[in-house]
């Protein structure tokens, strides 16, 4: 009896779109890029583009950076190659700032930064190659840092602070500080001063009924 095998290459387009939804698409894009035209065609499609976490996590939550050969691959040909079609890119800080300066993001509007300590990410909010990203495209970020005790009060103050300067066309901001510590914010010690006319959804945790408050007092008059 004979057996013949069918590649994935003899497949409609309908059936492989079925198939590659049910992938990774960081591993998607990764794998079929490059292989020839009709998968890269299937590759650029938006449903496979539009967002991508370009890091490693495990099951416990800990997060990694990509591989270094994927992530020069990202870097040197997929990103350069998609860049118009991302819409929102999820980070890590040890890759994020090589990955933002690798292609332009015309498009991208949604920032995500995950596991990063508050210093870091203020340094990075902060680095002037980076700004011209920050500026006027994001309006919509979110943040998940990673535990200081030691200087988390007045960091807090000069992250937010620092946001609310570079984001000038910020709407939606979700920060949250380190899950594990059960940590919250509050401004009661050092309050920043900061205003918002664009930001229309904040996702925030505060310590004291004072801090809902304060952004509550119509410093983002469109809360």
């Amino acid at each position: 009896m004979n057996c013949s095998s069918i590649q994935l290459n003899d497949l409609p387009n309908e059936i492989l779109v079925l198939i590659f939804k049910n992938l990774n698409n960081i591993n998607l894009l990764y794998s079929i890029i490059g292989v020839n035209k009709r998968f890269n065609e299937i590759a650029h499609d938006s449903m496979f583009t539009i967002c991508l976490t370009l890091f490693c996590y495990l099951t416990n939550g800990y997060i990694y950076p990509l591989p270094k050969l994927m992530l020069d691959r990202f870097c040197l040909q997929i990103l350069p190659e998609i860049h118009h079609k991302i819409n929102w890119l999820d980070l890590e800080p040890l890759t994020m700032k090589r990955i933002l300066l690798s292609a332009n993001y015309p498009n991208l509007t949604g920032l995500g930064i995950s596991n990063i300590e508050k210093q870091t990410a203020l340094d990075l909010l902060m680095d002037e190659t980076l700004v011209h990203v920050f500026k006027n495209q994001i309006s919509s970020l979110v943040i998940e840092t990673i535990n200081q005790y030691d200087k988390s009060a007045d960091l807090v103050t000069r992250l937010f602070t620092c946001i609310f300067d570079i984001f000038t066309n910020l709407k939606y901001l979700n920060f949250h500080p380190d899950f594990i510590c059960h940590q919250q914010i509050s401004f009661v010690v050092s309050p920043p001063t900061m205003f918002s006319s664009t930001l229309l959804e904040l996702d925030v945790k505060v310590r004291y009924i004072e801090d809902c408050l304060y952004f509550l007092d119509g410093r983002f008059n469109q809360l």
